[in-house]
């Protein structure tokens, strides 16, 4: 019974999500202060503040520069991890979070749940083709997370860095360079090496004035506008993995002790499963309302080649994330599997106008045109009329 609790209090206090680095804009100016959030939950909210002590690396490159993070630019506002630092000069910056690894133990039901759950079908389809789904786990796991944002208006090379990660996201063109309808490629890297044949999902979430450039999807949120009328595109966060504040991590599954590192998936709060691989669940809130439904597996579903390298339509607008997991059978004493999870996050504008980053609304900016000339011209007549009886 004692076991039973304190595996329900952790599950309650460690659930496990995604980790991302975010910034409210990608666009800065040179010479300022600026933060980047650090988020351990879904995309639009964090869970837990991360130690400090968990991050094996926490960089930042601009200009040809790459310089470690200070343990005092770091704060915490409610489960947000914030990152406080000053801008250069113009150019393009990299930020970089790569964690200690973890273990955790999970049941074949509840590894099986977390497979399903967090989108690592591949290993999935593995174990139900080679009669494993029975088979117990023990797997090691760990996150690396990129960012690339804009200073002022001169682009520079760094947005291809590689910070060396086990695994991370390297840009093959600089995404400030594209705008909105444009194809950004990137490579995946695995301990240096391309990682072929990986699921990836990318997905957006809408900026301030969404405009969307897909011939197959239609942009519903206010402000937004479209070139089309086929589809509603829903951004859906993807959840998975975690990080806690107390240094225990696990997948959304439940610690059987607070020192010990080691834990069990526990998907048993009620999320709701259809047959076509959208795993939708709710939660309620305090006042027991549904919130929105979390999509572990939403945005689209890509593979990277044999060069391991994607393509991402840029179809919207937006704070644009990768997302993928690389989960292989391991030889380790004590493990059957490890895992290594990255996201990358960037920004994504229309072109309309290369020196600014906010959207004028079409139908505001032809009032005011229209507007100007019809003062223009009664002003005009005016004079005309004025001068005629002068004379």
């Amino acid at each position: 019974m004692k076991k039973l609790f304190l595996a329900l209090i952790a599950f309650v206090l460690f659930c496990s999500h995604d980790m991302y680095l975010k910034l409210d804009t990608y666009f800065l100016k040179p010479n300022t202060s600026a933060t980047i959030q650090l988020f351990n939950g879904t995309f639009d909210k964090s869970e837990n503040v991360i130690d400090r002590d968990r991050m094996i690396d926490a960089s930042l490159v601009d200009n040809g520069n790459r310089a470690k993070i200070n343990l005092d630019q770091w704060s915490e506002k409610d489960s947000i991890t914030i990152l406080s630092f000053r801008t250069g000069e113009s150019g393009t910056g990299v930020a970089g979070i790569s964690t200690a690894p973890r273990t955790i133990e999970m049941t074949a039901t509840d590894f099986n749940k977390y497979l399903e759950h967090d989108g690592v079908l591949d290993m999935l389809d593995w174990r139900r083709k080679n009669d494993a789904l029975e088979v117990d786990a023990a797997e090691k796991y760990s996150k690396h997370v990129k960012a690339i944002f804009q200073v002022g208006d001169k682009k520079t090379e760094d947005w291809q860095t590689i910070l060396g990660y086990p695994i991370e996201f390297v840009p093959l063109k600089n995404p400030y360079d594209l705008h909105t309808g444009d194809e950004l490629q990137v490579k995946l890297l695995y301990h240096g090496e391309p990682l072929a044949n990986q699921l990836v999902y990318a997905n957006y979430k809408e900026t301030g004035h969404g405009h969307s450039h897909d011939d197959e999807q239609e942009n519903t949120k206010e402000h937004g506008h479209t070139h089309n009328k086929d589809k509603t595109n829903e951004t859906k966060q993807a959840h998975s993995h975690s990080e806690d504040h107390d240094k225990s991590e696990e997948h959304g599954h439940s610690h059987s002790s607070e020192g010990d590192n080691v834990g069990k998936h526990d998907h048993s709060h009620g999320e709701g499963h259809s047959a076509n691989g959208e795993h939708g669940h709710s939660h309620s809130n305090e006042n027991g309302e549904t919130e929105e439904d979390h999509q572990h597996t939403s945005g689209t579903q890509l593979r990277t080649d044999d060069n391991g390298n994607l393509t991402v339509k840029l179809t919207a607008d937006g704070i644009w994330y990768l997302r993928t997991i690389n989960l292989v059978q391991s030889e380790e004493p004590e493990l059957t599997h490890e895992s290594n999870w990255a996201t990358l996050t960037f920004e994504v504008v229309h072109g309309h106008d290369e020196t600014t980053h906010t959207h004028v609304d079409d139908h505001e900016e032809g009032i005011s045109s229209y507007v100007y000339w019809i003062g223009s011209l009664i002003l005009l007549l005016g004079l005309f009329f004025w001068f005629n009886r002068k004379r």
